[in-house]
């Protein structure tokens, strides 16, 4: 029998001359560097760092007329656009608005947003794949309704456009949108689909910094042929390691910092790499928030593990040092990643003189208060305040590769699809705790578990003496588990009212996801909010250019 993927992949192996992409030749593209000339390989700490641009929204209406609903509008457009990250040489990335990193949406409690996603692509060749660019976006960290969750078969085609509904109600964090249509999600985040959707609320902008000292870093890797286009093997299903580091899209980049306090939003947007990070001069890094939001006791650590899609907040104290000092932000790395020559290095922090107006924090906060429960009226609890004594049922999730395959309970996303998208792993109660249980059983691989829809509390590990690490003592939805690792957490299913339906589960190396490590669970009834049925792209008769991009001003060059 031929499956979707043998077609995908013969399709692929047909046109990769014309894709401009080199296949088979030397094994998984993890093993092999770029092919670039020594003039167009960047060096660590030349390149100058850069914020993703702030889009504004192009419109802010009110539900019901009532001006304390507030709905905030937005539009982006996927598209191919090209990217100065090589000396001499330009990137072709798919982008939204066709940049990289996206822009970055800056969202507050209590504003919903409408998001107008078009798929601006042509109806032709990918750029890493022969196949059209079909996308499906997700809002990774937002409890979105299924048919606004980026549900991986929920597609929209080159031409058609489909309007996302966000509620922003929860507590503040660091959310991210990207790519997730099934089987190319991997290759469509790699060329650029990825941007940050921060969310605030009065108690994140009381205790924490703000503005020119808000600052995302979205860290991923790249290799790249000698043209200075994009690398990828498409053949094979272990994943990707670039020996190119990129920080919002510069290679290893030099941020100049005033001597104050700043707290950086610390994406994994790599689609494989994992990372651990450390000052070179060995000082504390205060973590103030994880996945979900802020957390209730700060931790000092000298570096801590991250992996795709996790989201660590921190703080860096540059009072201690003097005008002129560096200071370099390194990668300690983890087991089972391909290390290149710099790939030690992350980026560099350069001490210049103050000025300009003060940090909105003094002192690095020794607790955080993350405000009450949002949807405490419907049953909903404080993450970090569950306890195994809420649970109402426990689950285990394996991780395996078994003949060549990479599954979960021994199901892969192929087998969910032949039977309709109705095979569930599980089928919580809306507003119930339950205690899951997650064990890598895959062997010398490590696995970062995202679960949609909720936010969890680690309560065991059967590493760190049982305990979760200090960097995942906030509210968590990725979970990284490392080689033969097991995680246990505690998690309750908040969904909004009329709610209820699927959502999904799988690695978020992208390759892993790719190539069907996902399954899904349905939060009550599975019939309900069809991901795939309830609110479907349509053609997209608007001109094209309706939506030109504004853009905040930016903040002083390099900060």
């Amino acid at each position: 029998m031929t499956t979707r993927r043998d077609v995908l992949q013969m399709g692929a192996l047909g046109a990769a001359g014309l894709a401009g992409i080199q296949v088979g030749d030397e094994g998984p593209s993890g093993e092999a560097p770029s092919q670039l000339a020594p003039q167009n390989t960047p060096v660590p700490y030349r390149g100058v760092f850069r914020r993703p641009p702030e889009l504004v929204p192009y419109a802010t209406t009110y539900d019901g007329g009532d001006p304390n609903r507030p709905v905030d509008h937005f539009a982006l457009t996927e598209q191919l656009g090209r990217a100065q990250i090589l000396p001499g040489l330009s990137t072709p990335v798919a982008g939204y608005n066709g940049i990289f990193p996206g822009p970055t949406i800056r969202a507050k409690r209590g504003t919903r947003i409408e998001l107008r996603m078009r798929n601006g692509f042509a109806d032709a060749p990918g750029l890493l794949l022969p196949q059209r660019t079909d996308t499906s976006t997700h809002l990774h960290g937002s409890p979105s309704l299924p048919q606004y969750d980026g549900y991986a078969n929920d597609i929209t085609y080159p031409g058609y456009v489909k309007t996302y509904k966000y509620p922003n109600a929860e507590k503040a964090s660091t959310l991210w949108y990207h790519d997730h249509r099934h089987l190319v999600t991997a290759q469509n985040v790699y060329s650029g689909l990825a941007g940050f959707y921060p969310f605030s609320d009065q108690y994140e902008r009381e205790q924490l910094p703000q503005g020119e000292y808000d600052v995302p870093l979205m860290l991923s890797d790249a290799q790249f042929n000698p043209d200075g286009s994009l690398r990828y093997d498409i053949e094979q299903d272990k994943g990707l390691w670039g020996d190119i580091i990129l920080v919002n899209g510069v290679p290893w980049p030099t941020m100049k910092v005033k001597p104050r306090i700043y707290r950086f939003r610390v994406l994994i947007a790599s689609i494989s790499r994992s990372y651990r990070p450390t000052l070179s001069t060995g000082d504390p890094i205060y973590i103030v928030g994880t996945d979900g939001g802020m957390m209730r006791v700060v931790q000092a650590v000298r570096s801590w593990r991250q992996g795709t899609a996790e989201r660590v907040e921190v703080l860096i104290d540059f009072r201690k040092y003097k005008v002129g000092q560096t200071v370099d932000l390194r990668n300690l790395g983890n087991k089972n990643n391909i290390e290149f020559a710099n790939t030690d290095k992350i980026m560099r922090f350069q001490v210049v003189a103050d000025s300009g107006p003060a940090s909105t924090i003094t002192a690095i906060p020794t607790t955080l208060d993350d405000g009450p429960q949002p949807n405490a009226e419907h049953g909903a609890k404080v993450t970090m305040k569950l306890t195994p004594e809420d649970a109402v049922a426990k689950r285990q999730l394996r991780f395996e590769r078994k003949n060549g395959e990479w599954k979960v309970n021994g199901v892969t996303w192929e087998d969910v699809e032949a039977t309709g998208l109705k095979l569930l792993f599980a089928n919580p109660v809306p507003f119930s705790v339950e205690q899951w249980t997650m064990v890598n059983e895959s062997g010398g691989w490590f696995h970062p578990v995202h679960i949609h829809l909720i936010n969890a509390r680690i309560i065991a590990r059967n590493t760190n003496g049982g305990k979760p690490f200090a960097w995942e003592l906030g509210p968590k939805d990725v979970f990284y588990l490392g080689e033969n690792e097991s995680v246990t957490a505690l998690m309750q299913f908040n969904t909004q009212p009329k709610g209820e339906g699927k959502y999904m589960i799988h690695c978020h190396n992208l390759v892993h996801e790719d190539h069907d490590m996902m399954v899904q669970f349905s939060a009550g009834n599975p019939n309900d909010n069809d991901p795939v049925e309830t609110d479907k792209p349509v053609l997209d008769t608007t001109p094209v250019d309706s939506y030109p991009p504004v853009y905040r001003p930016e903040f002083p060059s390099g900060t």
